[in-house]
């Protein structure tokens, strides 16, 4: 399950992939499927003004892919890419920044996914069929964003 919430842990796109399927790849699907309703006329928004990803997300491509499109991004550098930059020395670029006080803010994002895993279904993954287990995490979300 890959998922992109908002600042208090609210999922706004949910994807389901194989168990194989690594969360860099998915990044550029989570983006692309984000689409929030303004509250007047016009089209939906579908840049998010900052983005804040753990280590799984860590990439050259998404990190360009965020540039290229202004939105700001605090994402922590893998150890082996940080070693693989500093070994190819002055060629290899400048460390990508990060901003610790606002990755701190991301345990609201992982409460959010707490809410999900609370549901015993979604944290077992009793229903195999993929029809019966995205309708179940849309259930959920859909949930948490009721008062």
């Amino acid at each position: 399950m890959h998922a992109l919430t908002e600042g208090s842990g609210r999922v706004l796109v949910v994807l389901l992939t194989g168990g194989n399927v690594h969360d860099t790849t998915m990044f550029s699907p989570l983006l692309g499927a984000l689409r929030v309703a303004r509250t007047g006329p016009g089209r939906p928004c579908t840049r998010p003004e900052y983005v804040i990803a753990d280590k799984g997300y860590s990439s050259r491509a998404n990190r360009r892919l965020l540039r290229e499109r202004g939105i700001g991004h605090t994402i922590p550098e893998k150890a082996d890419q940080a070693a693989h930059r500093r070994r190819r020395g002055s060629t290899g670029g400048r460390p990508p920044g990060f901003d610790p006080a606002r990755y701190a803010r991301r345990n609201g994002i992982e409460r959010g996914f707490c809410q999900l895993k609370q549901w015993r279904g979604l944290a077992t993954r009793y229903d195999k069929h993929a029809r019966n287990y995205p309708s179940a995490i849309n259930l959920a979300a859909l949930l948490t964003w009721l008062p």
